[in-house]
């Protein structure tokens, strides 16, 4: 009975692979240092002799269209993908099987993120490490980032400094007018705050943006107007 609990485990458990997989998940909001974490990690395991891989999302041309590059110019060579199930084929099967460990920037960006780590760590032993936002501007979950959580080994929320206090920032505030979620940006349109920097701030935005919108309303008022006349 003991031997058959002993084949069950490592059979069905690992899908047939005598190890396990792992998965390591780095949030927390912009300019908080996860890609820099990530590529810490990464460049450690490729130091200690294990094959690795770096994945970004295509949508991310921001510094680099085929590097990770960190706010502070720090870079590594990545394969840019529209998504995570295309990896293997595009890397070639012999090629992925001699991975170890892959690293996923900008995970917020892949609809694919739970079921990619599902079987490359279940079932194919691979070490994932990813990093994303966990929340967009207006704090609610990003992606499927916050879905992978329960399947991680370890999660570490890193934070940034409040641009407006200097004090812990966990939030993401935007500070231009647009409302789609998906707005790729950097300091531009992006800055770490603080809660009560976070809550001041998106009321002013608000209030701009109904300012804007009254404006835009009463323009459009005055051409119907001078197209009647």
């Amino acid at each position: 009975m003991a031997a058959f609990k002993s084949a069950l485990s490592l059979s069905s458990i690992n899908g047939g692979h005598g190890k396990g997989g792992e998965v390591h998940v780095i949030i927390g909001p912009m300019f908080a240092g996860k890609t820099t974490d990530l590529l810490r990690r990464i460049k450690s395991e490729g130091s200690s002799g294990r094959n690795v891989a770096m994945i970004k999302s295509s949508k991310d041309t921001r510094y680099a269209k085929d590097s990770v590059v960190t706010h502070d110019g720090l870079r590594f060579p990545c394969w840019a993908l529209p998504d995570l199930t295309s990896f293997q084929h595009k890397l070639g099967n012999d090629e992925y099987q001699k991975l170890d460990v892959i690293g996923i920037d900008e995970a917020q960006f892949f609809e694919d993120l739970y079921d990619f780590c599902c079987k490359a760590a279940d079932h194919d032993g691979k070490t994932i490490i990813l990093a994303g936002l966990d929340g967009d501007y207006l704090r609610r979950s990003f992606g499927s980032v916050l879905d992978v959580i329960p399947l991680a080994d370890t999660v570490t929320k890193l934070t940034a400094r409040c641009k407006l206090c200097g004090k812990r920032a966990f939030f993401t505030l935007r500070k231009t007018a647009e409302t789609q979620t998906e707005l790729i940006g950097g300091s531009d349109v992006y800055m770490p705050v603080c809660r009560q920097h976070y809550l001041s701030g998106q009321a002013v935005i608000q209030s701009t943006r109904t300012v804007l919108e009254s404006c835009k309303v009463q323009t459009d008022s005055h051409t119907e107007v001078a197209a009647v006349v």
